[in-house]
């Protein structure tokens, strides 16, 4: 496994390894036929299997856990991730998970932020707006955030920067995001156009994460949360057809569960003379 790189391990998980630290996000770890609880007597069915299991897992410094459903942070992480690993989330999800063990668990607020420090600089994690649901129907969800990451050396100069959606739709909340955080070097959309009760749409389709690349103008796309559910109604394609429509085609970086790409910061990308 590469010293900086982001593996995908499958739905919203992924190891991302830069500068000296390793964060896991959205822990995942049930099997092909397992169900994920996502409340309200609500479920959903793994289609396809991790790339990792949660032994495998390297020394984490921190968990960037966008929300508390059942596909994002499940029983086997629940059992097998150590209690004294710090979670960045959700105020309500970090109050639930300490009243299970998690004792490091932080909760923040929008724009809130959590700094972690390396031999190699700091890691700076601020949660962004999110919207799992559309009108009224947001309060019957749990809060989401998604995240910013940015990577620092020890001077303090900006290196890489990296933002991860999370389960949200495509809202007017969102267009502040890259107005605090432009250049943006690696975006990681979550898709799958998930619709619970066959009804409600809970997370971007491919139209929506289509715009979202628009709107974030980053870099790098890695789409995740696309396809490892029987919940998710977008299949991947969905947003590759329209992501090409867009023009924006060729910024995607698509990865089989397992892959990794590797992550150049912008020292490294900078040509000799700069």
């Amino acid at each position: 496994m590469r010293d900086n790189g982001l593996t995908f391990i499958g739905n919203a998980t992924m190891l991302i390894r830069y500068n000296g630290f390793t964060l896991l996000t959205d822990p995942n770890f049930l099997h092909r036929g397992q169900a994920a609880y996502l409340g309200y007597g609500l479920a959903s069915r793994r289609r396809t299997d991790p790339a990792l299991e949660i032994e495998d897992l390297p020394t984490l410094d921190a968990v960037v856990l966008s929300h508390l459903h059942g596909d994002h942070f499940d029983r086997v992480a629940r059992r097998g991730l150590d209690r004294d690993t710090p979670i960045v989330t959700t105020g309500q999800a970090a109050r639930r998970l300490r009243r299970r063990g998690f004792r490091q668990a932080t909760g923040l607020d929008t724009w809130g932020q959590y700094e972690l420090r390396g031999a190699g600089g700091t890691l700076t994690i601020t949660a962004t707006p999110g919207r799992h649901a559309p009108g009224p129907a947001q309060s019957l969800l749990p809060p989401v955030m998604g995240s910013v990451l940015e990577f620092c050396d020890r001077d303090g100069l900006m290196d890489l920067r990296m933002h991860i959606s999370g389960d949200t739709l495509m809202d007017r909340r969102l267009e502040s995001i890259p107005i605090r955080f432009p250049d943006i070097d690696v975006g990681v959309v979550h898709l799958g156009g998930t619709r619970l009760l066959g009804l409600m749409t809970v997370t971007m389709d491919g139209e929506q994460g289509a715009s979202w690349v628009d709107l974030m103008d980053p870099d790098t796309v890695v789409p995740v949360h696309f396809d490892d559910y029987t919940v998710f109604k977008s299949p991947l394609s969905d947003f590759r057809d329209h992501v090409e429509q867009a023009g924006l085609g060729d910024r995607v970086a698509y990865l089989r569960r397992g892959q990794t790409l590797e992550l150049s910061g912008r020292r490294a990308r900078q040509r000799p003379g700069e």
